[in-house]
């Protein structure tokens, strides 16, 4: 069944100078409206002019040597590593070389097939609370807001699975307005210096984002300490996992710096990537009923009014590619910045050292060359049946080769429950729907909060 021809909200692509005159006119920081049309074109060039040049690389032959990258010469960009460093020191998400590799290998185990078996437990179990919470939002005809919404559930679902504990609404609260400050203050998304700064500066960071980097980690630290101090044998959960792994060659676990930088990783990204792609994927289906017919016809002939269960999640294929879709039309992380840290050759270009080299999920997915109407929403084109169309590393959204996000599998069982319980249950009605406009800083978020009104339905059937 195709489904209709729906353009979700996007900025225009207009000329190199004339895009940045727009970022500097709305004074946002807002990288997406950056992006000049020829991004959305070529495979290899360069962007505008900065001080240490930008190379976006669209062309997946070209991208996958950059990111699998087996020589060490195209490490995170310093330019992001500076910024996410107070918020989650040298973790994983940010780490290069040797230290990356110890820490994959330490970290990888934490999510295997087994474990994920058990946290599906603790994900229904955070969404049984939040269903109570959205009922009353219901019966009381409270708008709500959808960023915060998606935000708090995710984050009770990492807390759950990765923890053992549910979140408290006002930490959540917390955390979510602390990651707001971070995400639209920090100097990653400065104007001045991606265009201006010399590449391997240093990057000082406003006040007021370390103060809310200090928040979050407060409030880690407080969760992580819960479990050092009753021990790892008390748990098990993803934390424990963690804080039971051991170098192979040394025989060292992770230091509590070094368990806080990590479970924050596991606590922030897991949970803000989630509820970025899950607020786009219900603005879509509130506004396309059609897909969200098809959705609930799904869920309904495999699960009934029932619980859903882990098997049946698996098997509900039309939910998982409304999932898929949303993804490429809103990618969480919208750039996937390197720097060349020597002089190196990308297809017919030679880079010099300190160059940026941006990979760019947010432009290959909507690329022409690579997929067939880019910028429609059309959950059908995962089918197995347009198998055929999708062009092997023109799909990124968790990265791709080595790095690929080591919590893609979890990410995508959790979005695929919370699609089919809400919207078994829900109707969401947006309150502004002609205002929405997708910005990127960190993530792929909206420029203001999408408030909605969500109505209990009637039959599940």
């Amino acid at each position: 069944m195709q489904t209709p021809m729906y353009e979700p909200p996007r900025p225009q692509p207009l000329a190199a100078l004339v895009s940045l005159l727009r970022v500097i006119w709305r004074g946002d920081g807002d990288l997406l409206s950056l992006l000049p049309a020829k991004a959305y074109r070529v495979e290899t060039g360069w962007l505008g002019y900065s001080r240490r040049s930008i190379l976006i690389v669209n062309a997946p032959h070209l991208l996958r040597d950059v990111l699998t990258d087996p020589t060490d010469i195209y490490p995170k960009n310093d330019l992001m590593v500076g910024a996410l460093e107070p918020l989650v020191g040298n973790s994983i998400f940010v780490s290069s070389g040797s230290v990356w590799r110890r820490q994959r290998k330490m970290i990888d185990p934490a999510f295997s097939h087994m474990r994920l078996n058990k946290a599906f437990l603790s994900m229904a179990a955070a969404v049984d609370d939040y269903e109570q919470h959205l009922d009353r939002c219901a019966h009381d005809g409270e708008a709500l807001s959808l960023d915060l919404a998606m935000s708090h559930l995710t984050a009770d679902i990492i807390c759950r699975t990765v923890f053992s504990t549910s979140l408290k609404s006002r930490t959540a609260v917390d955390v979510f307005e602390a990651f707001t400050v971070f995400e639209r203050t920090c100097a990653q998304v400065e104007l001045k210096r991606l265009i201006f700064d010399p590449p391997f500066a240093d990057i000082p960071q406003h006040e007021q984002v370390l103060q809310a980097c200090a928040r979050i980690r407060h409030h880690l630290g407080e969760l992580v300490d819960t479990h050092l101090e009753a021990g790892v044998n008390q748990y098990d959960d993803i934390a424990a996992a963690v804080m039971s792994a051991r170098d192979l060659e040394t025989g060292e676990g992770f230091s509590r710096k070094e368990l806080l930088d990590q479970l924050g990783v596991m606590f922030l990204a897991g949970h803000e990537t989630t509820a970025s792609a899950l607020i786009w994927a219900f603005m879509m289906l509130a506004e396309q009923p059609q897909v969200m017919r098809r959705v609930r016809e799904e869920v309904c002939a495999i699960a009934g009014d029932g619980p859903i269960e882990l098997e049946q999640v698996r098997k509900m294929t039309f939910v998982r590619n409304v999932f898929k879709e949303t993804l490429r039309l809103y990618p969480p992380i919208t750039f996937i910045p390197r720097v060349a840290a020597e002089a190196a050759q990308i297809g017919r270009h030679r880079v010099k050292r300190g160059a940026m080299l941006m990979i760019a999920p947010w432009t290959i997915h909507r690329h022409q060359r690579y997929w067939q109407r880019p910028n429609v929403f059309d959950p059908d084109r995962f089918s197995a049946e347009r198998e055929h169309e999708l062009v092997p590393g023109a799909y990124l959204p968790f990265g791709l080769g080595p790095r690929v996000c080591v919590g893609a599998g979890f990410a995508q069982l959790e979005a695929s429950l919370i699609l089919a319980r809400l919207c078994r249950r829900y109707d969401f009605q947006l309150l502004d729907a002609k205002h929405v406009r997708p910005v990127a800083r960190l993530t792929t978020r909206p420029a203001t909060q999408l408030m909605c009104q969500v109505h209990r339905r009637d039959s599940v059937s």
